[in-house]
């Protein structure tokens, strides 16, 4: 009777100790860590605007940014990077021109990867990437070479030329 005692309470409490692991949620250290701000998020939606060619996207993303950029802790940037980050991305909102949208552009991306290399903007790694045809960088979520600056016209162009990890 003991015997069959003990096995009934091995299993009980195998049972219920199954029964808590299953109902406690999981909550996954990384998973916060790879997202990226908002500033770097809205970057990378007008840059992938400028590869679509699609200058309405281009404004509206740019619009997302210049707000991402105003809320950014004014105590871990100094204003005039700041101040040319919104510049940039508030010319590139007010215009509906893809030449100037694209060479607007061209400083925006400078500007980003020096607060890129200031802040931690991303768990994930951001690519710095190069047009020698028009003698442009701007960053990237991936490796992989997608042209802000023609779009379909030169897709490929270009090469990685820092990584930020």
């Amino acid at each position: 009777m003991k015997k069959i005692f003990l096995a009934a309470a091995i299993c009980l409490a195998a049972f219920m100790q199954q029964g808590f692991a299953q109902s406690v949620p999981v909550i996954r250290a990384d998973s916060a860590a790879t997202q990226n701000s908002p500033v770097l998020t809205s970057y990378y939606n007008l840059k992938e605007a400028l590869v679509k060619s699609n200058s309405n996207a281009a404004t509206e993303s740019a619009k997302v940014l210049v707000k991402a950029v105003e809320k950014i802790d004014k105590e871990k940037v100094k204003a005039e990077s700041r101040n040319a980050l919104l510049a940039d991305a508030g010319a590139i909102a007010q215009s509906k021109d893809l030449k100037v949208q694209r060479e607007k552009f061209a400083t925006l991306s400078v500007n980003m990867f020096a607060l890129a290399k200031t802040l931690k903007l991303s768990a994930e790694p951001i690519y710095q990437q190069y047009c020698p045809m028009k003698k442009a960088y701007w960053l990237s979520s991936e490796a992989a070479i997608k042209n802000p600056y023609y779009g379909n016209q030169m897709l490929s162009c270009g090469k990685l030329t820092e990584t930020l990890k």
